[in-house]
């Protein structure tokens, strides 16, 4: 069967030139723009899709939130709009190169030096978008393009900000919330507890992705050992990472890389980075030891839940960019899942931090009693 696009004219002046990437939903093409004499991606939802408001908004969602950003590791949208036949599109850069899971998959894990450098730059991306209000909420490898620009190798931009919560300073008045109370979409691997647990989320659940995407790519392994969906969403909210050291012994770990990980997969929000520059600062310090001296005792007691929520892998309610990213392997098994909390799914009262430093607060409050009487025992004694 033909493609319909292929060799149509976008806005009168993009030409379709060859389709890089498609979906259940969509496609991905690249694009031929004459009077600048250069190519671009162009990605597109299935017309026949437009009965559904949720997925039309969120394709609009995507476009709008990454049209506000700026940062050069972001990947650029120049335009957005509507064909005659009603299907939704929008043009952004067109880049060459590979993403983060192909360049782990095919070499291996990435010498700490060079993964330091890049997820440097991905925090910067981070900043930008964290600062606007913007939260990406599916960062993961194949979301991390490696490319060269101004002859920079490892130039990474991140994409597919299909999932990004906006806040409600940057929605429109006819915005929809997309996103219903308990149900919970993203990427098991690579998702924060709080968004297993369909809670809220700020900047610091993006940090807990970005940590797992730098332990993936120092190791070659996921801080869990996991087969299935759910397992990794157990992990996530029960489970210590396996350290660095054990994970790869036979790697060189720079002083306080470690930690700095293990700060930003802490299980309590509270107790990660707040932004992603402290997050790229703690990177880049991680051969000196001032900024991490005190991260060990930092590092918060093991969450655990009565219930974890039970898992529906349904692609009908993703878009294109979640199926097959523009220039992501479609061979890799990851992809945008939602699952469903389960009825009456709370968090157990061992999530609570000040439940978790209890135990801490009675020994030191019977140790000052114990200290307490050993003094009055002794000046009872000088009196007699």
């Amino acid at each position: 069967m033909s493609d319909p696009y292929m060799g149509r004219e976008i806005a009168g002046q993009f030409r379709i030139v060859q389709r890089i990437g498609s979906g259940g939903m969509g496609a991905v093409y690249r694009a031929e723009q004459v009077d600048m004499n250069r190519f671009v991606a162009i990605k597109i939802l299935h017309s026949k899709y437009l009965p559904r408001a949720d997925l039309v908004s969120r394709f609009r969602r995507e476009a709008r939130a990454m049209s506000h950003l700026s940062h050069p590791n972001t990947a650029r949208v120049f335009l957005h709009g509507q064909l005659e036949d009603g299907a939704c599109y929008f043009v952004m850069e067109y880049l060459e190169g590979c993403n983060l899971a192909q360049v782990v998959r095919d070499e291996g894990p990435i010498e700490p030096g060079r993964a330091i450098h890049i997820m440097v730059q991905v925090c910067g991306a981070l900043e930008e978008a964290h600062r606007m209000g913007i939260i990406h909420r599916d960062l993961k490898p194949e979301n991390i393009f490696l490319t060269c620009q101004g002859g920079i190798e490892d130039f990474p931009k991140v994409l597919d900000f299909g999932l990004a919560k906006v806040t409600e300073r940057q929605m429109r008045p006819d915005s929809l919330i997309l996103t219903r109370k308990g149900m919970v979409f993203g990427t098991p691997e690579f998702m924060s507890p709080e968004q297993a647990r369909g809670k809220t989320l700020d900047a610091r659940s993006d940090i807990y992705s970005l940590g797992m995407i730098s332990y993936e790519m120092l190791t070659g392994k996921l801080p869990f050992d996991a087969k299935q969906p759910m397992e990794y969403i157990n992990h996530h909210l029960n489970t210590s990472p396996i350290p660095l050291g054990e994970r790869a012994p036979q790697l060189h770990i720079p002083a306080g890389l470690d930690a700095a990980l293990m700060r930003a997969l802490a299980k309590e929000p509270t107790y990660r980075f707040e932004t992603a520059a402290l997050f790229a600062q703690a990177l880049r310090s991680c051969g000196e030891e001032p900024w991490n001296a005190h991260l060990t005792g930092m590092l918060p007691a093991r969450l655990s839940t009565r219930e974890t929520p039970s898992f529906v892998d349904d692609d009908n309610d993703l878009h294109p960019s979640q199926k097959v990213s523009p220039w992501a392997s479609s061979e890799h098994p990851r992809h945008v899942r939602k699952f469903q909390l389960p009825r009456g799914f709370v968090p157990s009262p061992a999530s609570n931090s000040f439940s978790s430093m209890l135990p801490w607060i009675v020994f030191v409050a019977g140790l000052i009693l114990a200290v307490g009487g050993v003094v009055a025992l002794v000046l009872a004694l000088n009196y007699r």
